[in-house]
């Protein structure tokens, strides 16, 4: 059985600057075993209600500005999967949680920066579940927890967003700059309950966890967290398979969550992937 992934994606420059958390991606996807398919959630999606991309065909959606020419070159366009995505629709009806297909044909970039070196062939089926920002962490974790048997199918669920995520506060021309406590804190506030399968204090962050507010001034980024949690199944387990900061407030952190993540080999913090 797959493990569920979160992973936190960063800027799209991740995609070619050379910063470690591209050659941990690359390095977990050498590490897994081949998926079938990888469903994944960015918050880079963003609807009212759960939807699902039904697409037969993928193209690079280059959903930024002002990069350099080298990021718009890239073209990643993995093939879709209607019928994966029918099934996962009908798995979240019969949970009680009304979704809609949808032709979405796009990828963003929080999804194809870490799919483009976890499987640089393009040749894994790529389905897209979307982001709802004012439904919560409790609804997320609901609609992976509905998604956890695609797992013994061979399907790859990954949660891509952030662990820390406080735009405001990071300054571009610190790239290797100190991380402060309040940053540092709760990553690692976060990582423990996951180890200790406290998922009912993990969804009540936003009151529980230091500096909550400050970390996530909006959940967006967060949320696709919960989602692989819940797809991650009852077995309380996660590895820490890579642990990086970008420009001191960026937590870059790859986890890998339920039954198999212990079996993932690790690489050496900052070190993923050489």
């Amino acid at each position: 059985m797959l493990p569920a992934v979160f992973l936190s994606h960063g800027a799209p420059l991740v995609a070619i600057d050379g910063d470690p958390a591209r050659r941990a991606w690359s390095a977990l996807g050498n590490t897994l075993p081949q998926p079938r398919a990888v469903v994944v959630m960015t918050p880079h999606w963003l609807t009212h209600g759960p939807q699902v991309g039904a697409a037969a065909q993928h193209a690079t959606l280059h959903d930024f500005g002002g990069m350099p020419r080298a990021l718009y070159e890239i073209d990643y366009a993995p093939p879709g999967d209607p019928a994966l995505a029918g099934a996962i629709a009908e798995r979240l009806t019969a949970a009680g949680i009304a979704c809609v297909p949808a032709e979405r044909r796009q990828l963003d970039h929080g999804a194809w920066v870490p799919l483009h070196a976890m499987y640089p062939r393009a040749d894994v089926p790529v389905v897209q579940v979307a982001v709802q920002p004012k439904l919560g962490p409790g609804h997320h974790y609901a609609l992976g927890k509905a998604l956890a048997d695609l797992r013994e199918a061979g399907v790859l669920v990954i949660g891509s967003g952030a662990l820390t995520h406080n735009l405001r506060e990071v300054r571009l021309d610190r790239r290797e700059a100190t991380v402060p406590s309040w940053v540092s804190d709760f990553t690692e506030w976060v990582v423990a309950r996951l180890a200790a399968g406290d998922i009912e204090r993990l969804l009540d962050y936003r009151a529980l966890a230091p500096g909550a507010d400050r970390n996530h001034p909006t959940e967006e980024h967060l949320l696709p967290l919960f989602f692989a949690c819940g797809a991650a199944g009852a077995v309380p387990s996660v590895h820490r398979f890579y642990q990086g900061y970008a420009y001191g407030l960026l937590a870059m952190d790859v986890l890998v969550l339920g039954r198999g993540a212990a079996a993932v080999a690790s690489a050496p913090h900052g070190d993923a992937g050489e």
